[in-house]
């Protein structure tokens, strides 16, 4: 009888690991992509540039899925979250124009279970899939003692590309540009400490709790994962349309996203009745007792991605938009704020 490993003991099974490898693999080549040079299990991944651009330039964005990970180890689905983690980075990087090309994962548990390994890894692929860009590795962790049994967290790495002169940051916006919002999934990845300490703490609900004004149960609307807008901002990008600036609405909701990418002298105007909140917000307003300014600082309200075009152009954007599978709201206008730091404003 083999002698059990003292490491193996201690919490950490690296023979599991190893035999995990193989499923990664699978996973890997699921999200192909040219430029992609070295196969899974060395230590770096490859990626060749061999891209048609005259001054190409590389974005790179990383992001986590914060407290929302709680509520899916309590609901034992962790797909979602695999796909949260392509979302918020990818997402991420097209609000510059770039083309994602690769992503990188880290995982790390208390305990290897592989049930949960490879749901994650299942939904990182197909968040991959979805945003056209490689899984080119990553990393995983065991560390007991860290995290408490069952739990874990995770962090993603994305590098996308962009031609130099192509480059969107916001600095051409101006008065009369229209705000095109793109719908969300629900909740997305942010203010789950909020939401844990409503629906947990205060109300003590249950993740399959069946409340009437939802569509499904509660876990499940709170679990959705975030809605990945890569395909559709490029098929805009690639139809050459001019896009001015664009905002991924994640933490910070609009007041805090919007403005970062805004230049002085002009403010956003968004019109409240231009969308109707999901009923999952309602709910969370109605019995967090929380104000309407704090849902649209620390929520996305239904909308998760801000487009601003010119005037001109707001109507083909829209039918672009639609056409690509979103529904869009036109959600309001740019206005003059002169000699003032940009500014958003919700009426």
């Amino acid at each position: 009888m083999a002698e059990r490993s003292r490491y193996a003991e201690a919490g950490v099974d690296i023979d599991k690991a190893n035999r995990l490898v193989e499923e990664i693999r699978r996973l890997v080549k699921s999200t192909p992509r040219r430029g992609v040079l070295a196969d899974i299990g060395g230590f770096s991944g490859f990626f060749a540039l061999d891209l048609n651009f005259k001054e190409p330039v590389l974005c790179a964005t990383t992001d986590g899925v914060g407290t929302k990970i709680k509520l899916a180890v309590l609901a034992g689905h962790h797909r979602g979250i695999g796909i949260d983690l392509v979302a918020m980075c990818v997402n991420d990087l097209v609000v510059c124009g770039a083309k994602p090309l690769f992503f990188l994962d880290y995982l790390a548990f208390g305990r290897l279970e592989e049930k949960v390994y490879l749901e994650l890894l299942e939904g990182v692929a197909e968040g991959c899939r979805e945003a056209d860009c490689a899984l080119l590795g990553g990393e995983t962790a065991e560390m007991p003692g860290m995290y408490p049994p069952g739990e874990y967290d995770c962090a993603g790495f994305a590098v996308g590309v962009v031609e130099r002169s192509r480059i969107i940051d916001g600095s051409e916006v101006s008065v009369g540009d229209v705000l095109l919002g793109l719908a969300s999934n629900g909740l997305h990845a942010n203010g789950f400490s909020l939401v844990r300490k409503i629906v947990l703490e205060e109300l003590k609900l249950s993740l399959d709790q069946r409340i009437p004004e939802l569509e499904a149960p509660l876990g499940e609307e709170l679990l959705r994962p975030t809605r990945i807008y890569v395909k559709t901002v490029m098929n805009l990008l690639h139809r050459g349309l001019p896009v001015k600036a664009m905002a991924h609405i994640t933490g910070g909701g609009f007041y805090d996203n919007l403005k970062r990418v805004l230049p002085r002298g002009v403010r956003a105007v968004i019109r409240k009745s231009a969308w109707e909140m999901p009923p999952i917000f309602r709910f969370l307003m109605e019995q967090g007792r929380i104000s309407e300014e704090e849902m649209y600082r620390v929520f996305n309200c239904g909308v998760g991605f801000v487009l601003v075009v010119p005037e001109e152009v707001a109507e083909e954007a829209e039918a672009i938009c639609r056409g690509s599978g979103e529904r869009v709201y036109r959600l309001g206008y740019i206005e003059a704020s002169p000699e003032q730091p940009p500014s958003v404003v919700l009426v």
